[in-house]
């Protein structure tokens, strides 16, 4: 079974029109546009004639619309300006009547404003009075909270140094009072309390020098440290002077 051949013949366009001959018209052709009917020189003078004739009447017809419109205008002036000058009128006795009514109440707002002005400068006045009270209260009242804030803050650190101290010195006479009964147990308990107190006091007052002492040694050895970095600091410039 072989392909089916599915090749079509080519056909040449311009043969095949050939081929056809020349098509047929459809339409109006230039011939026939050239050959139309034309009216004559002296139609087209009747035409503008005819023209000429209706716009004339068109503007007698304007001219007497604009002649009636005229009169109506100025009779409709005419009544606007009566009833502009009645209006008017009533406008001003209007005024007239305002302004009296204006002028009585001013004089009655003026009386009112003085008597209103003269009790707000005494309201004004007291109000003033209550605030300087008010602030010198508040100010007393705050030195008053500061000063016993401060008060409060002292004596409390005061009873804690007092209540360290107490501590310590119970620490140190119960270590003592072991001490000594270890050593001596028929002593009698008088006699070792008033020594241990006596010698808590001392360690306390040598323990002061000795913190004293310290500050003084420290405060030497910083002034003796600035001392050699100043004579160091001066011969590097005598140095790069030179």
């Amino acid at each position: 079974m072989g392909k089916r051949d599915n090749r079509v013949a080519y056909m040449n366009p311009i043969a095949m029109a050939r081929w056809r001959g020349p098509s047929q018209p459809v339409g109006p052709t230039i011939q026939d546009y050239l050959n139309r009917p034309r009216p004559t020189w002296e139609e087209v003078k009747k035409k503008i004639e005819s023209k000429k004739k209706g716009s004339k009447a068109l503007a007698e017809f304007e001219e007497k619309m604009n002649e009636n419109w005229k009169k109506e205008l100025e009779q409709s002036r005419e009544k606007a300006l009566s009833g502009n000058e009645g209006s008017s009128r009533k406008r001003e006795r209007k005024k007239k009547k305002k302004k009296k009514s204006c002028q009585s109440s001013s004089s009655s707002s003026s009386s009112d404003s003085s008597s209103s002005s003269s009790d707000s400068e005494v309201e004004k006045k007291k109000r003033g009075k209550k605030r300087k009270k008010k602030k010198k209260h508040s100010h007393k009242s705050s030195e008053s909270s500061t000063y016993e804030s401060e008060s409060e803050s002292k004596e409390s650190g005061k009873k804690k140094k007092k209540s360290k101290d107490e501590t310590e010195k119970e620490k140190y006479m119960r270590s003592v009072s072991k001490k000594r009964k270890k050593n001596h147990p028929e002593d009698k308990p008088l006699s070792s309390e008033s020594s241990s107190e006596s010698d808590y006091e001392e360690e306390v007052q040598a323990k002061k020098k000795r913190r004293h002492e310290e500050r003084e040694q420290t405060m030497e050895k910083a002034k003796k440290k600035k001392k050699k970095h100043h004579k160091k600091h001066s011969k590097k410039k005598k140095k790069k002077s030179s």
